[in-house]
């Protein structure tokens, strides 16, 4: 880690040189797969390529209610009258299409053998056991081709995706009934400080409510992870090493917000240190410069900052990605998109800024404080707009937008 600080000149990690070097460090936490039900599929990392076993749609189906015909026996002329010879609702097989007739069809039904168009049935009028063809229809008009969406033995979902309803959607058209997934990733959050009281609880002299510890709970489950261990944990030596054994134990992945500073209170750094190994970063980025990373034997842990807003962010930019690379995702983090700002910042920073911004008329508008303490700026915004370092912003200025459901994926 000293030689990539060292490159930026200023001893702080680049974002991006951030990232990336975290990812570097981890590696997919387990291959194994289970079977699932599709009901049971929704937010779980696909484990395995899925292959189509059957084309869809299987057969030529019509796409809209009409008459299907042979445009042989028709005429570039409209007024042309054909007997109706059959009658095709969908879910059912149909006869050959007689040449000289057409036969009534309805959405999804089969298109019989012999016909090649259909025509819809606001282009028709129907007469008694006939149709009379008012306006002309090409070959292959309003006909749904066999294998058209899907080509029987195409790969349909690739294996890292987090299933979402309409890719269980997809694998159910084929007639999958379940999909191979990994198991949940398993988390471990803690939260450190004397002053932190559970909300509910009477606050005393000098103590806040813990928010830190429902932040990051609601953040792992939001990316489709299992918590397996939330705690506070008191500002001693033997309290923190006690909950982060117990972490370790159960856990894939330990996050931790504050106690990773040089202070007297501070026992996470000692405690990590004595019990693993433990490297603290300095990120050229704000709100969140302070990040720390190590193991506890096999379980890596990610020490992140203790004031809300920082922990936010960092959680978004730093752990979101690794844990994703730990689920054994595609993706690993979202790109932005170029938005015109609304807002201005006149006065250029010396580290990449994120702030909280939401979209309003085509401008992304920023949060008026920035701070990061306040956490109302995260509840008030949608996303987040980069501010490279040393820039200047004026309204109009495009800018980098994440949004938040593109974070945490």
């Amino acid at each position: 880690m000293s030689t990539a600080a060292a490159a930026t000149g200023n001893g702080m990690l680049q974002v991006e040189e951030a990232r990336q070097t975290l990812l570097d460090a981890v590696a997919p936490r387990d291959t194994s797969s289970e079977p699932v039900s599709l009901d049971a599929a929704e937010g779980r990392i696909l484990a395995e390529d899925l292959t189509a076993t059957i084309a869809v749609p299987s057969w030529d189906n019509s796409a809209m209610d009409g008459y299907a015909v042979r445009t042989a026996d028709l005429s570039e002329d409209p007024g042309v009258e054909l007997p109706v010879s059959q009658y095709i609702p969908a879910g059912q097989a149909p006869k050959p299409l007689r040449s000289g007739t057409a036969a009534r069809i309805f959405t999804g039904a089969p298109v019989p053998e012999n016909a090649d168009a259909v025509i819809m049935q606001e282009n028709c009028t129907a007469l008694d056991g006939r149709v009379r063809i008012d306006k002309p229809v090409e070959a292959g008009a309003n006909i749904r081709a066999a294998g058209e969406d899907i080509r029987q033995g195409a790969t349909i979902l690739t294996a890292g995706r987090r299933l979402q309803p309409q890719d269980i959607a997809l694998a159910a058209s084929v007639g999958i009934p379940q999909l191979p997934v990994r198991r949940p990733l398993r988390i471990a959050v803690l939260a450190t400080g004397d002053e932190l009281v559970p909300p509910g609880e009477t606050l005393g002299a000098g103590q806040i409510h813990d928010s830190n510890g429902p932040l990051m709970a609601g953040l792992v489950r939001r990316i489709g992870c299992e918590l397996v261990h939330s705690c506070r944990v008191a500002d001693t030596s033997e309290a923190t090493r006690e909950a982060l054994n117990s972490a370790a134990a159960d856990a894939d992945l330990i996050l931790t917000s504050g106690g990773v500073s040089v202070g007297e209170e501070d026992h996470v750094k000692a405690a990590i240190e004595s019990l693993g190994s433990l490297e603290l970063w300095k990120i050229a980025v704000k709100p969140g410069k302070p990040l720390a990373f190590g193991h506890l034997g096999n379980t890596p842990l990610i020490g992140l900052p203790g004031n809300p807003v920082s922990l936010f962010v960092t959680f978004l930019l730093f752990a979101a990605p690794v844990i994703r690379r730990l689920q054994g995702r595609d993706t690993l983090f979202p790109k932005p998109a170029p938005v015109p700002a609304g807002f201005e910042c006149d006065k250029p920073g010396k580290r990449e800024e994120y702030l909280r911004v939401r979209l309003s008329k085509g401008r992304l508008e920023a949060f008026p404080k920035q701070g990061s303490g306040v956490l109302s700026s995260a509840v008030w915004a949608d996303g987040l707009a980069q501010v490279p370092a040393g820039a200047r912003i004026s309204p109009g200025d495009v800018v980098d937008f994440f949004s938040f459901s593109d974070l945490v994926f």
